[in-house]
C-alpha cells in the first residue's frame, strides 16, 4: 500500500504593510507550494480573516496560529529586520518549531556571522537561506533577453516573468531547507514539553480564560507530539 504523502502547515512570518510585501508574500508562498508538490502549505497571515479589530486580536490571532503550525518561515529582509517578525522568531523557538530564515536582501549588516543581529543567530532546530536576489533576477534577466528595449520589456511583461522565475528559485531553496529542518531532532526534553506549552499558553496573556487557553496549547502540544515534531 503506497504511504500518504505528509503535508507540512508553514506560519510565515513577514512584513505585509504594502504592495511590494503583498506580493512578495503571496508569490513565494505559492511557489513554495508548487516547487514542494504541496508538502509544504504556506499560512499567510495577509490573508487570515480577522477575529477582532484590536491590535491585541491580531496579535492573538497570528500567535496561535504560529504555535499550530508545523514549521515557520521566517523573512529577515531590510537594513533594520521587521521587529514583529524577529517577536514571532522568537517565540518559535521557545515552542521548538523548526524554522527557516530567508534573508534575499543583499545589503549586510548587524555584528556577528550573519547579515543580522547576533541575538537572532545561533538557534536550533533553524536553518538560514540566504539569496541575493537581484544578482538571481540579473542572471535571470541575461539569460532569457539580453537586448530588449524598455517597450518591448513593458508591453511583453518580461520584467515579472524574470522576477516570477526568480520566485521560484528562492522557493526551491526554501523547500530543500524545510526538508532539512524537518528532519532535525527535537531540542526540547519530553519531560518539559508539557510544562512549557502551558507557560506558552500564559506568557503573552491572550485574550480568554485559563483552563480554555491551556486546553488550547494542550492540543497544540498533541498535534506535535503525533507528527514527531516534538
Amino acid at each position: 500500500m503506497k504511504k500518504k504523502k505528509r503535508i507540512y502547515t508553514v506560519y510565515f512570518a513577514s512584513e505585509l504593510f504594502t504592495l511590494k510585501h503583498l506580493i512578495g508574500n503571496a508569490y513565494l508562498a505559492e511557489a513554495i507550494y508548487e516547487k514542494s508538490h504541496g508538502k509544504y502549505l504556506c499560512q499567510l497571515p495577509q490573508d487570515f480573516e480577522p477575529r477582532g479589530k484590536t491590535p491585541q486580536a491580531v496579535r492573538d490571532q497570528d500567535i496561535r496560529a504560529l504555535v499550530s503550525c508545523d514549521l515557520a518561515l521566517f523573512n529577515f529582509d531590510g537594513a533594520e529586520l521587521d521587529s514583529g517578525t524577529v517577536i514571532e522568531f522568537m517565540f518559535a523557538k521557545f515552542a521548538d518549531i523548526p524554522s527557516v530564515i530567508l534573508r534575499s536582501d543583499l545589503r549586510q549588516g548587524g555584528d556577528g556571522t550573519d547579515p543580522w543581529n547576533l541575538m537572532a543567530s545561533f538557534y536550533p532546530r533553524t536553518i538560514n537561506v540566504r539569496v541575493d536576489s537581484l544578482i538571481t533576477y540579473k542572471t535571470i534577466m541575461r539569460q532569457r533577453h539580453r537586448k530588449l528595449d524598455e517597450v518591448i520589456r513593458l508591453a511583453g511583461q518580461h520584467s515579472s516573468a524574470d522576477a516570477q522565475l526568480m520566485c521560484e528559485s528562492i522557493a526551491a531553496a526554501c523547500v530543500r531547507a524545510f526538508d532539512r529542518v524537518v528532519a532535525t531532532e527535537p531540542v526540547m526534553q519530553k519531560h518539559l514539553r508539557e510544562e512549557v506549552y502551558n507557560w506558552l499558553a500564559l506568557m503573552p496573556a491572550l485574550h480568554g480564560k485559563e483552563k480554555a487557553l491551556r486546553k488550547e496549547f494542550e492540543r497544540y502540544l498533541e498535534h506535535k507530539v503525533e507528527r514527531d515534531l516534538l
